[in-house]
């Protein structure tokens, strides 16, 4: 069952009600939730919006969780009615197309807002949140992750949490590291802290959707000598000689001694257009 995948069951209710309020649910929203489990958050979630898909890599649970909305044996007092249940791998899913098929009996009507959220497996965090700000983005994702995640995900420039990760993600969204989440909130209890974090996408990303799988190429690139002066780094990245780094660096402001760990994502993002040959630079503020 769960515990064969590795999973750890949420069962707080403070921690998962403040899960839901973090989605600032609306009765008109649709939810997937990745990781059901055993479904304390999916009942949450279902008082609160309009449909949830809840998806569940571990056959049996998700077959408890059919039963709980159907009333069958093993079914627990809360209504699931509102709750499709997907038995899958949430990394292999398409989960716009779940929403398609969820709630438009009519070709032409249109789909509503979509949100995601989930206790995430912490081995497979990254791909996940990759996969969740890959476009067309949910109006708002919260994930409760490990607690070193939460924080490199929303570090500033010039902190140790700071690198590639946290300028991947924050180049298409805000992210907020809202509260932490302590191991006895959960069964069994993981051996590592937790923390929720919301990720709203940003209206003016930084970096083009086609171009995002190579910047975070070049941020890994740049971040893995990121106490260098960035004029050698860059030269050492792109091939591009001295006199070429340097025209580039000024193009977009930035001193050639700075350090790759000191530059803010838009910096990042403006540097990146500037040595990628090709197209025009993006207008980043």
């Amino acid at each position: 069952m769960g515990r064969r995948l590795g999973q750890h069951f949420l069962f707080d209710p403070t921690i998962l009600d403040r899960i839901v309020d973090a989605l600032e649910p609306q009765l008109d929203d649709v939810v997937i939730e990745i990781g059901a489990g055993q479904g304390t958050l999916t009942r949450r979630l279902a008082a609160r919006v309009k449909l949830v898909i809840a998806i569940e890599r571990d056959r049996e649970l998700a077959r408890q969780l059919r039963e709980a909305g159907s009333g069958e044996r093993g079914a627990v007092p809360h209504v699931l009615d509102n709750v499709t249940v997907v038995e899958g791998d949430a990394l292999a899913l398409d989960w716009h197309a779940l929403v398609a098929e969820a709630t438009l009996p009519a070709p032409r009507s249109p789909l509503p807002i979509l949100k995601v959220t989930g206790n995430i497996p912490y081995r497979i965090t990254s791909p996940l949140i990759e996969k969740a700000l890959t476009p067309p983005l949910p109006s708002v994702i919260v994930f409760l992750v490990q607690r070193e995640v939460a924080d490199r995900l929303a570090a500033s420039p010039g902190g140790k949490s700071y690198g590639a990760l946290s300028v991947g993600v924050q180049v298409v969204a805000v992210v907020e590291r809202l509260f932490g989440v302590r191991a006895g909130a959960f069964q069994p209890p993981p051996n590592v802290n937790s923390a929720v974090v919301r990720f709203t996408p940003r209206d003016d990303a930084l970096v083009r959707p086609d171009d995002q799988p190579a910047f975070r190429r070049f941020v890994t690139a740049l971040f893995s000598q990121r106490r260098k002066q960035l004029g050698r780094v860059l030269r050492a990245v792109t091939g591009l000689e001295k006199e070429a780094v340097g025209l580039r660096l000024a193009e977009v402001g930035v001193d050639p001694t700075a350090r790759p760990e000191t530059l803010g994502p838009p910096e990042l993002a403006r540097l990146f257009d500037a040595v990628s040959s090709g197209r025009p630079p993006m207008d980043v503020a």
